[in-house]
């Protein structure tokens, strides 16, 4: 069976920490396409601002850029509602057919929480997870739920040895709206694009 992977997020915006877990996603689950795939109104978020989905998209196909199997839907942002992880997994499995897996790409903190996200037993029962970690962080909380939730739910999950860098979303954004140099966090052509727009001042 082939394998894809989904990616989810808010990506504002998108930074090197999500194009390394895509792409150690991709060789160590053998994976043959990653999709971002950025939320219109994620639950989690209702109360904050964000950019818009145009530029938001504008910045991952930027990044995502000359990276074989690694693509850009739309698909959340097109429409009106809010974004369940449940409901998109279904919708996209669905699109893809019988002949794939598809495979629900997150962290280790949003995986332990998984069980407590809009229609979890759904969620759990009928789709397969990578998830990112990173050395000594978590481990054996990580390790106790992924076998729970195997037993529990027949959850497939792959663990990764990922890269991890050492930034988030929020710190590009203080730095942006400071002026301050973005080099290191977000790809070149991402970070002119920041520039340009006046994304965050």
């Amino acid at each position: 069976m082939k394998r894809k992977g989904l990616i989810g997020g808010t990506f504002d915006p998108v930074h090197i920490g999500h194009i390394s877990l895509a792409s150690d996603a991709m060789n160590q689950a053998c994976l043959e396409e990653v999709i971002f795939m950025p939320a219109g109104h994620q639950p989690f978020k209702l109360d904050k601002k964000i950019s818009s989905a145009k530029d938001r998209i504008a910045m991952l196909n930027l990044a995502t850029e000359g990276k074989p199997g690694m693509v850009v839907s739309d698909m959340e942002t097109d429409i009106d509602d809010i974004s369940y992880t449940y409901r998109t997994l279904d919708a996209v499995r669905e699109k893809l057919g019988s002949e794939y897996r598809l495979y629900f790409i997150t962290g280790t903190d949003s995986f332990l929480k998984m069980e407590t996200w809009r229609n979890a037993d759904e969620l759990l029962k009928n789709n397969s997870f990578i998830v990112g970690s990173r050395p000594g962080y978590r481990i054996d909380e990580l390790d106790e739920c992924i076998r729970r939730l195997e037993h529990k739910y027949g959850t497939e999950t792959i663990l990764l040895k990922n890269r991890r860098f050492d930034v988030s979303s929020t710190e590009i954004r203080n730095r942006a709206e400071h002026g301050e140099s973005l080099s290191g966090l977000v790809p070149e052509n991402v970070e002119r694009y920041i520039k340009e727009h006046g994304l965050y001042r």
